[in-house]
């Protein structure tokens, strides 16, 4: 669901990639121990004001395509604006850019829903398997319910289960125009490994969003399975640096029923707070590693991208 621009495909030698890929690896699990290890201090208790002390950081947004567990106190409501650029296919030119629009609001403790709009361009041409086509359009519309299992303030981690339904008129990739109902599920876990210093965040998502046009106009169901991993670190007041980890992969069908791809993701992530209500956050992930069935080469640049970056900003109140 998710500033457009293109970006040209660099060739790196096979060695190369193993070595980034060993590096991202070894990052992960390094993140996944600090997790599951010895406990650190509690964050401070939670306030209910939607306001931020400069050192203080809202992990849902502190990574970028990783979300932590936060989703604010009792009475919080937050206005969302989220850009995702995707680029790079294995022919041609693919550019799709994707803004959307969000409103949250935490009406209990532990309990948090919003409502979103989405608005894409689509720039592509010569791309095997999809139209021409350069245009904007109405994406989707969604909901977005999350329920906080634990509070990394009182427990020894945060987590947090999150389902988003959603209604698309225009197909994610292709761009070309449905009727479409799909949702996506989300857990996320986040820990604060030094206090108001380095916080670290896992995810495990199941995604229905992505479909594939067949040639009579109907609609096949091409899900995306998922886990994510990032680390961020408060180098400034209010500035938080990092990176993540994330490796997908495709399927055919509703029940995952034939396995279609798989891509691994690497990239950097920055967090600022902007006064005490307004926020930042930006993150360029590239593709190092990944195949898709029956296509040559060591990346899956035909049912994922090279490129993704995402770029949010949000005003709580």
């Amino acid at each position: 669901m998710f500033s457009h621009f293109r970006w040209k495909c660099a060739r790196h030698t096979l060695g190369g990639r193993r070595k980034r890929v060993i590096v991202a690896m070894v990052g992960a699990a390094t993140l996944a121990s600090a997790l599951t290890g010895p406990l650190s201090p509690a964050t401070a208790a939670p306030t209910g004001a939607a306001t931020h002390d400069a050192d203080e950081i809202d992990t849902e947004d502190a990574f970028g395509f990783v979300e932590g567990a936060d989703i604010g106190h009792a009475g919080n409501q937050e206005a969302e604006i989220d850009v995702t650029s995707r680029t790079g296919k294995r022919t041609g030119t693919y550019g799709n850019a994707a803004a959307q629009f969000e409103y949250k609001y935490t009406p209990f403790e532990d309990f948090r829903i919003a409502a979103a709009a989405t608005l894409a361009y689509y720039d592509i041409a010569g791309v095997a398997g999809l139209n021409d086509l350069r245009q904007a359009s109405v994406q989707s519309l969604s909901f977005d319910a999350r329920f906080r299992l634990l509070d990394r303030g009182q427990a020894p981690f945060g987590l947090t289960l999150g389902v988003q339904p959603h209604w698309g008129f225009a197909d994610e990739t292709s761009g070309m125009p449905l009727n479409h109902f799909g949702w996506e599920a989300l857990l996320l876990a986040d820990r604060e490994l030094v206090p108001k210093r380095v916080v670290g965040a896992m995810n495990l998502l199941f995604d229905t969003d992505r479909t594939r046009l067949l040639p009579d106009h109907a609609v096949e169901q091409a899900p995306t399975a998922g886990v994510g991993a990032a680390l961020a670190v408060q180098t400034l007041p209010g500035l938080w640096l990092g990176g993540e980890l994330r490796y997908l992969r495709g399927y055919e069908g509703t029940a995952l029923e034939v396995f279609a791809g798989q891509a691994l993701y690497v990239g950097p992530t920055l967090y600022a707070r902007i006064g005490k209500q307004g926020w930042v956050s930006a993150a360029l992930d590239v593709q190092v590693w990944g195949g898709a069935v029956g296509v040559p080469g060591v990346l899956d640049l035909v049912n994922f991208e090279r490129y993704q970056v995402k770029l949010r900003a949000g005003f709580e109140f």
